[in-house]
């Protein structure tokens, strides 16, 4: 569990990197890949919002658990790691692509439970971060469509 919290995010990254050189479908995967960095960013965005108004501890600085890993200095409440990666999940699989999706999906769930495992989270701020992740992709769907003006330029740009 605490390497799956160490480095899941790069090898995350780098699994969706890896997504660019597929050959079939290149057009809807690029555009798939957009979305997902999209999402990715605004899910972040949002959660910086989040935290102008929550300030949750940290489980071990109030002394619920112990530490597996280095310290965080920011507020507990929501996960960074989880909004970003049911982030990517969400895109993928709002866009039909059901194998990556859900193993982005299988590959987010086993982070949410590494960060409470390793002391940096309670349950509740990965499932926030889920949540906002989620909603995230969902937004990003329903403003930047396959084949706009917009969608060609960035694809065409990626």
């Amino acid at each position: 569990m605490i390497w799956i919290s160490a480095i899941g995010i790069p090898l995350l990254v780098l699994a969706v990197a890896v997504q660019w050189w597929r050959q079939t479908d290149r057009l809807h995967i690029r555009h798939v890949l957009a979305v997902a960095g999209f999402s990715f960013l605004l899910g972040l965005d949002l959660n910086q919002l989040i935290l102008l108004f929550v300030h949750r501890m940290r489980p071990y600085d109030g002394g619920i658990t112990h530490l597996l890993i280095a310290r965080s200095g920011d507020p507990s409440f929501p996960s960074d790691h989880a909004t970003a990666i049911f982030a990517i999940a969400a895109a993928f699989l709002l866009h039909g692509m059901r194998r990556l999706g859900f193993g982005f999906l299988a590959a987010a769930l086993l982070m949410a439970v590494s960060r409470v495992y390793v002391g940096t989270h309670y349950a509740s701020d990965v499932l926030g971060g889920a949540l906002t992740g989620i909603v995230a992709a969902a937004v990003v769907r329903s403003v930047y469509w396959e084949g706009t003006c917009a969608d060609r330029f960035i694809t065409g740009i990626l």
